[in-house]
């Protein structure tokens, strides 16, 4: 154990050596992003380039205090549990370890919100264009032009004017949107206007407007659950954190003493290694449920 906090120390002090004219703290954080970046899947690059874009991707320094964070928990509970300076530095590094895939889930949820908001302003647009030109591809030429869409939304809408006047219907165009958003708002406004086209129905203002209304009560019932999900993402943390303090209250119970003797047993061991793990599996599925379908129905 005190060779182990020797080399973490020595090796401290040989960064703070040949980098004593940088902040060392920066140059860890740099280097360990250059990783991220080089094998990170395209997905997570993708969603973490949106998150930039939009001003809410975290500092190289929030990023630092997340690994202190869970880095300082997981070495302060397993050390609790086994009283045992290497398999604490273990199950440190393995928790620092998942920081990158918190932050996938995390870019994740911000990019489907984003990706919601966006398909809001489409529909919405589109009933409000298609209201005045009564076409389907000069609705969404109108909704291009004004500036409210980003990409990747943006590039799908144009993809599908030119599907459309390339095939010389609006069939192709549709399937394709539907494919790339699957939202039953995007799909009833699509059918809609393939019903309109087709059948060439004259009065559409009452279909339009019902429309909006069924646009308008989804997007309440959204935010309405991303608040209720923010408030239960708190109350889980809490019960979590609780779950692996358990342990700390049996040994407050046995006193300090018979509970090292009893972690003396291998069986023991594996037990409480069998909480930590079951507790961490807990966590990790709680916070994908949180971050995950943000917005989907």
């Amino acid at each position: 154990m005190v060779f182990f906090l020797l080399l973490l120390i020595g090796l401290v002090i040989l960064l703070y050596r040949n980098y004593k004219g940088q902040n060392v703290s920066k140059y860890i954080t740099e280097q360990v992003q250059a990783i991220y970046d080089k094998f990170a899947p395209y997905s997570f690059k993708v969603v973490r380039e949106k998150t930039k874009q939009l001003g809410q991707e975290y500092t190289a320094r929030q990023y630092l205090i997340q690994v202190l964070i869970l880095g300082g928990f997981a070495g302060i509970v397993t050390y609790m549990y086994f009283y045992n300076l290497i398999v604490s530095i273990i199950y440190i590094l393995i928790a620092i370890a998942f920081v990158p895939y918190l932050s996938f889930l995390r870019c994740k949820r911000i990019y489907s919100e984003f990706i919601f908001e966006q398909v809001q302003i489409y529909t919405t647009n589109v009933i409000m264009e298609f209201a005045t030109t009564q076409s389907f591809v000069k609705s969404l030429e109108g909704v291009r032009d004004s500036g409210v869409l980003e990409d990747p939304v943006l590039s799908d809408v144009n993809r599908v004017i030119d599907m459309s006047y390339e095939n010389g219907s609006i069939d192709d165009a549709v399937a394709y949107m539907n494919d790339k958003y699957p939202y039953y708002i995007v799909k009833n406004m699509h059918q809609l206007f393939l019903q309109i086209t087709k059948e060439g129905a004259r009065d559409t203002g009452e279909s339009l407007e019902n429309m909006q209304l069924d646009i308008d009560t989804l997007v309440e019932s959204v935010y309405r659950d991303r608040m209720d999900r923010a408030n239960f993402h708190k109350k889980f943390l809490q019960y979590g954190v609780m779950l692996f303090l358990l342990v700390m209250l049996i040994q407050y119970m046995l006193g300090s003493e018979s509970y090292r003797s009893l972690i003396e047993n291998i069986l023991v061991q594996l037990i409480l290694h069998g909480i930590i793990i079951f507790n961490s599996y807990f966590l990790l599925k709680g916070e994908k449920y949180y971050n995950e379908n943000v917005g989907v129905e």
